[in-house]
């Protein structure tokens, strides 16, 4: 009887201190992190390369298979929605958008690796500090090229459902530098809307608040 009121004791011991929890409020998802403000005042003025989404998902609950499912134009649209957006509501910056990247390593096919083409995806991930190689040097020759050190990178753009059954869009953003191949600047732009591309609006208005 000892030897097992022994065991109960270790056993709770072991839950306790691996964080066991009642079920309740203490089970919820955290709260996401708030959206940084584009950081526009420190690149005023200089060519900043925005580079191309790349991946562009949405749940399968949605329904919004039919605005996605040709690819190229889904990940075109997205495109130029952040363009837009980004040359009126911050004129400050020179913005180098993926149509002129484009162009520019088209010039240079067998130098300059089409920014459609890059890996640049994989910064998506909180935890990736670094641009990796050979991203880096792609992005470096390219930027060389097309723009200077900084890039403006729409690494994924998600769309997911929300408790109330609408659609949300979470787009994930880095500022690159493609010099020291650091990665100082990330958030997530979320939004709301009745299709995709409403929620992108809505979304990549909360980095600049302040203006309608």
């Amino acid at each position: 009887m000892a030897q097992r009121l022994a065991w109960v004791v270790v056993v709770a011991a072991l839950v306790l201190g691996c964080g066991g929890k009642s079920s309740g409020a203490d089970d919820q998802a955290p709260e996401p992190e708030p959206t940084l403000e584009l950081p526009t005042a420190g690149i005023a003025g200089e060519p900043v390369a925005v580079y191309p989404v790349t991946l562009v998902t949405a749940a399968e609950e949605l329904d919004w298979q039919p605005y996605l499912a040709i690819r190229r134009e889904a990940l075109d649209r997205a495109d130029s929605i952040i363009g837009a957006l980004l040359t009126e509501r911050s004129p400050e910056v020179t913005w180098i958008l993926p149509a002129d990247l484009r162009r520019a390593a088209a010039r240079a096919p067998g130098l300059l690796t089409n920014p459609d083409q890059m890996g640049t995806a994989l910064l998506r991930a909180p935890g990736v500090e670094r641009i990796p190689d050979p991203l880096r040097s792609q992005m470096r020759s390219l930027n060389g090229v097309a723009a200077d050190r900084f890039s403006l990178v729409p690494t994924a753009l998600i769309f997911t459902r929300t408790p109330d059954g609408r659609g949300q869009a979470e787009l994930t953003l880095v500022m690159a530098d493609v010099r020291t191949g650091l990665l100082p600047w990330r958030t997530v732009a979320r939004g709301v809307g009745d299709d995709p591309w409403e929620a992108l609006r809505v979304a990549f208005k909360t980095l600049t608040p302040g203006l309608p």
